[in-house]
């Protein structure tokens, strides 16, 4: 693993990741990401998505949670955030925290402001 990054998004969208140093991977649609997913957690270890991507390919993405590495994050696309990334990430800190950070709350939905 070369410990590089990568973004995986749809058309020309994910380009401009480019200039900033990111392998940048535009495919045409969920099942073409799910390829290029696999191909890549051999490779890099951080991968963003697009959200609506990421969605379609959940089932995979979730199979990388339990793995150091690679790391995907989901990423809003041109069309705007649908929360996808977030209760993603919101998910693995609490399977990791035990608590929720982001809303405070522990896995039992108890209010932690205390």
């Amino acid at each position: 693993m070369q410990g590089k990054m990568a973004v995986i998004g749809d058309g020309d969208s994910v380009l401009v990741f480019s200039s900033v140093g990111i392998d940048s991977f535009p495919v045409k649609d969920g099942k073409d990401a799910e390829a290029r997913l696999i191909s890549l957690a051999k490779r890099y270890k951080i991968i963003f998505i697009t959200e609506a991507l990421a969605r379609e390919n959940d089932e995979i993405i979730k199979r990388y949670l339990a793995k150091p590495y690679p790391i995907i994050i989901p990423l809003p696309s041109g069309s705007g955030e649908s929360g996808y990334g977030e209760s993603l990430i919101k998910s693995a800190m609490e399977k990791a925290l035990g608590i929720d950070i982001l809303y405070n709350k522990n896995k039992d939905g108890e209010d932690k402001t205390d």
